[in-house]
């Protein structure tokens, strides 16, 4: 390979490229509906098939941010890109910069892994020198700062939104067992009672405020003996932390 050339030659007849697709996503919403991965994937392969070379192996993180380094397919890909094929030239192939990273930091450490082991870098989205020099790595820089800009904006936003909702008297995190969430109109997702656990539930807790059952052991009991109430473990019975979790949530 000629290092003074600035960009991946796939006209060059001399290298066998192989590429290896890196997937990411974070968002659980789109490992549910498979949308993100599949996006992804699609288009790296119509990349691939385009210039000409072949996957060899498809590397997909699910559901990990993009500022953490130490992510399980990152480090098999790795793995994977030491072996080193004789003959071959692996390149990695990512979307956009923000599905390596989200986090300049972890971007560069990346970069440098990548170096190490000999795997190039390259996406449909934008071109990545073969030879990283100053202006290179500026416009990889700043790739990545804006990837992480977007993420930090992202969670400073929604910190914003949750303290303005509980502010406003709003349930903001997961609904506890007896209660569920309910898209409004003008409200938003708005929590309301999960019937007939919610039944169930206040009748423990008046009941143990009244002295009809005595004990946690006893509103545990009563807990296992109705059949609409879920349970945790085989035998049909639940735990006994999950009687005093429900009688010290603040909600209940």
């Amino acid at each position: 390979m000629n290092f003074e050339q600035q960009y991946i030659d796939y006209t060059d007849t001399s290298i066998k490229y192989e590429f290896v697709l890196y997937l990411r996503v974070s968002d659980t919403k789109q490992i549910k509906d498979g949308s993100g991965i599949q996006s992804q994937e699609t288009r790296g392969r119509e990349y691939a098939k385009q210039v000409g070379f072949p996957v060899a192996e498809t590397f997909t993180d699910e559901g990990i941010s993009g500022k953490f380094r130490d992510r399980p397919d990152v480090q098999n890909m790795l793995a994977f890109l030491k072996k080193k094929k004789p003959g071959v030239q692996y390149v990695v192939l990512i979307d956009d910069i923000s599905r390596l990273a989200r986090d300049v930091r972890v971007y560069f450490d990346l970069r440098d892994a990548l170096d190490e082991v000999g795997a190039l870098l390259d996406s449909p989205s934008m071109r990545f020198k073969v030879k990283r020099d100053a202006d290179g790595n500026m416009s990889e820089g700043i790739q990545a700062l804006t990837a992480q800009h977007y993420r930090e904006k992202v969670a400073e936003t929604t910190r914003h939104r949750t303290w303005a909702r509980l502010m406003a008297g709003y349930w903001v995190y997961t609904a506890p067992v007896g209660y569920k969430y309910k898209k409004t109109k003008n409200e938003g997702k708005v929590l309301v009672r999960d019937e007939p656990v919610a039944s169930i539930i206040q009748e423990a807790l008046e009941g143990y405020a009244a002295g009809r059952f005595a004990t946690q052991t006893e509103v545990k009991r009563f807990f296992e003996s109705q059949p609409e109430f879920p349970k945790q473990l085989p035998n049909g019975g639940i735990r006994l932390q999950k009687v005093t979790d429900i009688m010290t949530h603040p909600l209940y």
